[in-house]
């Protein structure tokens, strides 16, 4: 508690400074400060006292500014407004400088107010605005000053100083505005970057949710239909519908549950639910089985350990083009082949239904494909989707192991049905003839 306390007390007071350097207030108690001290300072110099401060004057009493030491408080004063019209104070503080300098007047105290000024311009105007000002200020108080110099000559005194002071506000300025402008573009990525990392998780959020609700209430839909339709002829078949309409919402229930794990433990080190993969891919198909869709599974080659993204991507795939047959494709049979080879995983899913209209997809607002699509683009993969050769649907994806695919052309052994070889007659354009579908992942009939 003691600790906590403490760390609201720090932030509580970091939060104060923050309004206090933003505050108008302390932009006036700086201006009466400056004026304080600047006017404080031209009054001795008016007034030396030194002797070595006397002969500068070559004999001359040295001028007692006396009233118009206002024109030097009005100079002070103009500076609380620098942030709010920075060239509107300038303007201001070397009129009221040049004036007083006219009058013959010492003024190396008095030239601080313009310079300061003219700082507060260059941290907040283009360095070329900057230049011009800086410039006009310091051509305007050199000319004041060497007019009626107090010392006799043109040269001498705050004249020797100004050309200094005005490169120094010029060149402070000019990095401290460059400074504010980096810290600006580093906050505006950061930014950005937060931003695209929420959208990027919303949207894998979304492909989670539509890939486990889709399959599942399309395993649901389809038992629910079948025990309806046999529950007073065959009892024991809508029992078992039944069962497996248990087995389905539960599997569906127990990935949501996941799902919202890992978003609940978005501060831990590590999620303690497992992502589906490749591993569960046996459980898919039983569950594809019970609905009615006989399907094979295959493995090819030696199965190695998989990258956790390139998993969730084959299993998503798998999972969405089964979906895809239980809805579409009635009476079907179903294969799933994955094949392991050096640099890629290889996926095959097939089905011998009837499909689907075309044009259906695009009414029905489906995102199944597109979603595969995605999630093989997002781990350097290729998907093609099409009709298959015997009726039906294909879906062939390959996902490389580490990095992008060596060979991103599709395989000639995976040549998507319909497709002619590349011939002067029928040249690739990446494009197969279709028949009443596209074979094109996202053209194609399947939502």
């Amino acid at each position: 508690m003691p600790g906590m306390l403490s760390l609201a007390s720090m932030e509580g007071a970091a939060a104060a400074w923050r309004r206090w350097l933003n505050s108008p207030v302390r932009d006036a108690v700086l201006a009466v400060l400056v004026t304080t001290l600047l006017v404080f300072g031209s009054l001795g110099e008016g007034d030396p006292k030194s002797p070595s401060d006397q002969i500068q004057f070559r004999g001359h009493p040295a001028p007692h500014p006396g009233a118009a030491l206002v024109l030097v408080a009005i100079a002070c004063l103009a500076l609380a407004w620098r942030r709010r019209a920075p060239v509107t104070v300038l303007a201001v503080s070397a009129a009221a400088v040049t004036v007083y300098s006219l009058l013959g007047y010492v003024n190396g105290a008095a030239l601080i107010a313009p310079v300061l000024a003219l700082y507060a311009v260059a941290t907040q105007v283009s360095v070329r605005q900057a230049v011009i000002a800086a410039v006009a200020t310091l051509a305007v108080l050199m000319t004041a000053t060497a007019v009626n110099n107090p010392f006799g000559h043109i040269s001498g005194g705050g004249f020797d100083l100004i050309p200094g002071m005005v490169a120094a506000a010029l060149f402070a300025g000019i990095a401290v505005a460059n400074r504010r402008a980096y810290v600006a573009s580093i906050h505006d990525r950061a930014e950005q970057d937060a931003r695209r990392r929420i959208d990027e998780e919303r949207l894998r959020i979304a492909r989670e949710l539509h890939d486990v609700v889709a399959h599942t209430m399309a395993t649901i839909n389809v038992q629910a239909g079948v025990a309806v339709h046999v529950l007073s002829s065959r009892p024991e078949a809508a029992a078992e519908s039944l069962q497996a309409i248990k087995a389905a919402s539960k599997d569906g229930l127990r990935e949501l549950r996941a799902i919202l794990n890992v978003l609940r433990q978005a501060d831990d080190a590590d999620p303690t639910q497992p992502a589906p993969g490749t591993a569960q891919l046996e459980a898919l198909i039983a569950g594809a089985r019970q609905t009615g869709l006989e399907t094979t599974f295959t493995v090819t080659g030696e199965p190695v350990p998989l990258p956790a993204a390139v998993d969730l991507a084959a299993y998503r795939i798998v999972q969405e083009s089964l979906t895809n047959a239980i809805r579409h494709a009635g009476p079907a049979t179903a294969a799933v082949s994955l094949g392991y080879h050096h640099d890629e995983l290889r996926i095959d899913v097939t089905d011998t239904g009837r499909g689907q209209p075309a044009g259906a997809a695009d009414q029905s607002g489906g995102h199944g494909l597109a979603g595969m699509r995605e999630r093989a683009a997002a781990v350097g993969g290729i998907i093609e989707t099409g009709p298959g050769s015997g009726g039906g649907f294909r879906v062939a994806a390959r996902l490389p192991l580490s990095g992008l695919l060596t060979d991103p052309a599709p395989d000639p052994a995976r040549t998507r049905v319909g497709e002619s070889p590349c011939t002067g007659e029928s040249p690739c354009t990446g494009e197969s003839p279709r028949t009443g579908e596209s074979a094109r992942a996202g053209e194609s009939a399947r939502p």
